[in-house]
């Protein structure tokens, strides 16, 4: 793996957070194309996911989705998706909505992993009621479903979307939600 990889990750460690968050930031745009150092990490992101720390949790799942999206030939994202998934229900909320709001980017890898993000997204949508911030969640949910479809084309993700919006009881929310799915 390249040194100014190495050091990004290392710099994810820092007690500076403008560090933290500037070799985050690099990581992110870096992933936007494929890499080749994805399982060199791989690993380490997944042990990550279960740090006491709340924004390591929060990384290892944004850098974790991120990499699933372009650089995951082996499919390993389908073994360990539950792990991710489970972040988006930390006790912190700022976690799980950092983990939940990058989720989606899973589904970019292929047509089984756009399903799986796809029904854990609907199904999240429809049971959330109960959870705290229920109306922030579903927003959330409806934004990764606008996301996808903007980096997809698949027109079944606005059908979804439209679906679930429907089914939401709150006039102010639902308002709320169809002009989330409408923005660009």
């Amino acid at each position: 793996m390249e040194k100014e990889i190495l050091q990004l990750f290392s710099n994810l460690t820092e007690h500076d957070r403008d560090i933290q968050y500037e070799s985050y930031e690099e990581l992110i745009k870096i992933m936007q194309e494929p890499v080749d150092w994805t399982y060199a990490v791989w690993e380490q992101l997944i042990k990550a996911l279960t740090y006491n720390n709340g924004y390591s949790r929060a990384r290892a799942a944004q850098i974790l989705c991120a990499l699933a999206a372009k650089s995951d030939p082996e499919e390993r994202v389908l073994e360990d998706f539950l792990k991710i998934w489970a972040v988006t229900y930390d006790e912190q909320s700022a976690t799980a909505r950092h983990a939940l709001q990058a989720i989606w980017k899973i589904g970019q890898a292929g047509p089984v992993q756009r399903d799986l993000v796809v029904s854990y997204l609907a199904k999240r949508f429809q049971t959330c009621i109960d959870e705290k911030q229920p109306s922030l969640i579903r927003q959330d949910i409806i934004m990764s479903f606008k996301k996808l479809y903007d980096q997809t084309n698949d027109s079944k993700l606005l059908d979804i979307a439209h679906r679930l919006i429907n089914e939401e009881q709150d006039a102010k929310y639902k308002k709320k939600y169809k002009s989330a799915i409408r923005s660009k």
